[in-house]
């Protein structure tokens, strides 16, 4: 059996498995990447919850606990650290095309550069790793999916690049519900803590 961890999701919604088609109806942004978001601390999962809620003109904020595959060296692209030279390889090796030096630096400009690359919207290597649209998005997600890579990382501040992080797991399927609680935030979006209350799915 595959090795696992613990992580989290906020929601304000209650639902018994993850779907991608549920993408862009939390919080309503995908900054990081085409994913479901999950994120090592329960805190930083009731505050999205507590955002995506007000977003969506709702008032009760929901934390999943989630089982999820470990992060490796090999299946995840790091937002800001440079590509692990396997999944590079694994990539070139699937596209018959060798990506520029460049675009490997951080795993942001490798997932834009890619995504535009696999939608055919081709041009200079620097509008390439720039901006990529939703499409763009979906489609490196998918492709990166199918040759093994489990997530898009990210830190949860970008001062601190090797604490906690954030995450979008590319496929549902690798998302394991634990447990689901009601939470309470303040008006500043932060857990209160000692309000959590298991809800049965």
């Amino acid at each position: 059996m595959a090795s696992t961890e613990i992580l989290y999701h906020g929601s304000c919604h209650i639902f018994d498995k993850f779907s991608l088609s549920f993408l862009g109806t939390g919080e309503g942004k995908s900054k990081f990447g085409y994913g479901i978001y999950i994120t090592s601390s329960y805190k930083t999962a009731a505050l999205y919850a507590s955002k995506a809620a007000k977003a969506n003109g709702m008032t009760c904020c929901y934390v999943y606990t989630v089982e999820v595959p470990t992060l490796t060296a090999d299946n995840h692209l790091f937002s800001c650290k440079s590509v692990n030279a396997d999944v590079a390889q694994r990539v070139e090796k699937a596209i018959g095309e060798v990506i520029p030096d460049e675009a490997k630096s951080t795993g942001k400009l490798f997932r834009k550069y890619l995504g535009n690359l696999l939608t055919g919207q081709r041009s200079t290597t620097k509008r390439m790793m720039d901006k990529a649209d939703a499409q763009a998005e979906a489609a490196v997600s998918e492709f990166l999916n199918k040759i093994g890579i489990v997530y898009l990382a990210w830190p949860q501040s970008q001062t601190k690049p090797d604490g906690d992080t954030n995450r979008a797991v590319l496929n549902a399927d690798d998302i394991r519900i634990v447990k689901v609680e009601q939470v309470d935030v303040d008006e500043k979006n932060r857990l209160i803590d000692g309000s959590e209350r298991v809800i049965e799915l």
